[in-house]
């Protein structure tokens, strides 16, 4: 069994067991329908991967490697917060007539902020300091800014990621490891995907930077799976997982600002059937 299939397994298992259901509450999602939809949730989710031993790739269901890496480099790389830049349609639903989500996501990680060394955007901040500034205790970004959030199509969910780099025991070389901050996350459509979006990016900022990839650590304030997910999720982790798959990265990129989706690969990555998920909006 894979790390990332017992970890979802026991995080959904304690969702259904133990947390509380928001049923008759005022909520904002909803069916398509109409109905409201309603969660079962568990607040403060913390989930631990070691990137350095297995690719959290979950094989309970198929998840896209290179379309979760495609949505992270349209944020991270191109600072994008226009579909037209985007190879899926996860976001057509939130866009305008123009394509645009608004200055959320990818427009927030373009804005350039003045520090000592100049100006730099946040992401250019953050492979600065992990070049020059290693053992930072402030290398983070973030992308909940209250005074925008007007202007968003959608309020960020995973919102913030704060790097700290270690020393690897024994050998003296450097460990990149982060804290990967979530808002709220629909479990059943969204935690692997995200997992697997922050564990490339981590990969990819180690390999620029003359690192290796540590630990992922996901915070979740508020996980919950929805009502009508809920015999989708018990279907899911009922099913037999399977061994975690290897993860390839393309070792000749050197500059984080040259890799595509091509560059990622899952060598063995066997998984179940995928499974109908209705969304709610």
């Amino acid at each position: 069994m894979s790390l990332a299939d017992k970890i979802f397994i026991d995080m959904c298992k304690d969702i259904l067991e133990n947390g509380t259901s928001t049923e008759g509450e005022k909520v904002r999602p909803h069916w398509e329908d109409g109905t409201p939809a309603y969660t079962v949730k568990k607040f403060g989710v913390v989930n631990r991967y070691d990137l350095s031993k297995e690719f959290p790739l979950l094989t309970l269901r198929k998840t896209a490697l290179k379309s979760a890496t495609d949505e992270m480099l349209w944020i991270w790389q191109k600072k994008s917060n226009n579909i037209k830049d985007l190879h899926s349609h996860i976001w057509d639903e939130w866009a305008d007539e123009d394509g645009s989500i608004g200055k959320a996501y990818g427009y927030q990680m373009g804005v350039k902020h003045q520090y000592k060394e100049g100006m730099m955007d946040q992401v250019d901040r953050v492979i600065y300091d992990l070049k020059h500034n290693p053992f930072s205790r402030r290398i983070m970004t973030n992308l909940y800014v209250h005074q925008d959030l007007h202007e968003m199509n959608l309020c960020p969910c995973a919102y913030s990621m704060t790097f700290n780099v270690t020393q690897e025991k024994g050998r003296g070389g450097l460990v990149l490891n982060a804290v990967l901050n979530q808002r709220s996350q629909d479990v059943l459509t969204a935690n692997n995907w995200n997992v697997v979006q922050y564990a490339v990016l981590m990969h990819m900022l180690a390999q620029v930077c003359g690192m290796k990839a540590g630990e992922l650590v996901h915070v979740i304030a508020d996980a919950h799976i929805y009502d009508r997910h809920i015999p989708v999720i018990e279907e899911l982790i009922g099913r037999e997982p399977k061994e975690a798959p290897v993860f390839k990265l393309n070792p000749d990129i050197h500059d984080f600002y040259q890799f595509t989706r091509n560059d990622v690969m899952a060598e063995n990555y066997l998984a179940g059937p995928q499974v109908e998920i209705p969304i709610a909006i």
